[in-house]
């Protein structure tokens, strides 16, 4: 990753994981708390049922004139007092005070009940338990194992979704890197070629037919780059359609190109019929253009393209290096390039399809490696989407 999505990737995981934090802090503790709550209050009420039964013994006993002993309680200390609040039965841990019912002091919780008072001397009745503390404390531990083990599974899937979020980002950021570093290539032959054919003129100081073609061709180059990025960028969509002669543009292109075609030794044949079509005038050049300088591009020296047009299609061949089956359905996407056999950004067909399917024309592509391909528009429009 670039530097651009590593900061992207890290701010995005950032703020997914400062929040979702603070929502399972809010989340811990709420749920902590009414625990803790929820323990206090069934803590409160186990103490009372041991009293409640404690007294309801004693009265018991002492109705029926037997005498009482006092039983033992898990998780609870019980003791029973005199009016003098001496210890009759049972034990305690903590110094009780008597103006309260019922408080925690040293960790432990301690009720005092007075129901069974008046009955076989007993006054008060003692219920001291720790177990609520222990069950917080173990209710703490549990929830901050939990918490852990949430963070630990939400820095997981963060992670994931960062990086499945900014997956498409880091794709286009990586289409970019390559389309600068191929335009900087495209541009860098016909501005070289440029510096020397015009250093070379100067140097003569004569016109000289073949530097003049050298410039004518670079010159035309890197305004067949400057009209596919152009295009690209802002589509020419308020151009209007016109009532056109498309072989009169097909002529203009093949005479455009004759530079190039002549100086890779190229043959061109040409069968034109009068076609006439509705379509902007930007848009039928570049549909000739880029489906010419294509063919031209992949071609090897002697070899020869044809150019067909009839009232219905329009069809060029060649007869170049061909592209492979597995990339016949990628050819049309953007920055996507079948070979690296010559230069380019990925845009022509691009470009080709887009006006293509604008249009409502239909394209076919044959093409078989190493023999050369065969591209096809036909005009005959059909439905739109």
């Amino acid at each position: 990753m670039n530097k651009i999505t590593k900061k992207s990737f890290y701010s995005f995981l950032a703020l997914y994981l400062i929040s979702s934090f603070i929502f399972l802090a809010l989340a811990a503790y709420w749920f902590f708390t009414s625990q803790v709550s929820m323990e206090m209050n069934n803590n409160f009420y186990r103490m009372s049922q041991i009293a409640d039964k404690v007294s309801s013994n004693i009265i018991q006993a002492h109705m029926m004139d037997k005498p009482y002993t006092l039983e033992t309680f898990p998780h609870a200390k019980v003791a029973i007092l005199d009016d003098k609040k001496h210890i009759m039965q049972g034990n305690y841990t903590n110094t009780i005070d008597f103006s309260k019912d019922f408080y925690m002091a040293n960790d432990s919780f301690t009720l005092v009940s007075d129901r069974a008072k008046g009955h076989l001397n007993v006054s008060y009745v003692i219920v001291q338990s720790n177990q609520c503390n222990k069950n917080v404390t173990a209710l703490k531990n549990k929830v901050a194992y939990s918490v852990i083990f949430t963070a630990l599974f939400i820095i997981i899937i963060s992670v994931f979704l960062s990086y499945m979020f900014l997956k498409p980002i880091k794709e286009k950021m990586e289409e970019i890197e390559q389309f600068v570093k191929d335009t900087t290539h495209e541009l860098n032959t016909p501005i070289t070629a440029l510096m020397m054919s015009t250093s070379r003129l100067k140097q003569k100081k004569t016109y000289d037919e073949r530097i003049n073609q050298n410039i004518s061709i670079s010159t035309k180059q890197l305004y067949e780059i400057y009209s596919s990025l152009s295009f690209l960028s802002f589509d020419n969509k308020k151009e209007q359609d016109k009532d056109l002669r498309f072989d009169t543009i097909v002529e203009t292109s093949v005479k455009y190109f004759s530079e190039l075609l002549q100086r890779k030794k190229i043959k061109i044949a040409v069968h034109l019929e009068p076609c006439r079509l509705k379509i902007a005038p930007t848009k039928a050049k570049m549909l000739i253009n880029n489906l010419l300088s294509n063919s031209i591009k992949y071609s090897k020296p002697n070899t020869t393209i044809t150019l067909t047009l009839s009232k219905e299609s329009f069809s060029i061949k060649d007869e170049g290096i061909g592209i492979a089956k597995d990339k016949l359905d990628e050819i049309f996407i953007r920055f996507v390039r079948a070979n690296s056999y010559a230069g380019g950004f990925g845009i022509g067909l691009h470009i080709v399809a887009s006006i293509v399917d604008e249009y409502g024309y239909t394209i076919d592509i044959d093409s078989k490696e190493n023999v050369g391909t065969t591209v096809k528009l036909n005009f005959k429009q059909r439905d739109k989407k």
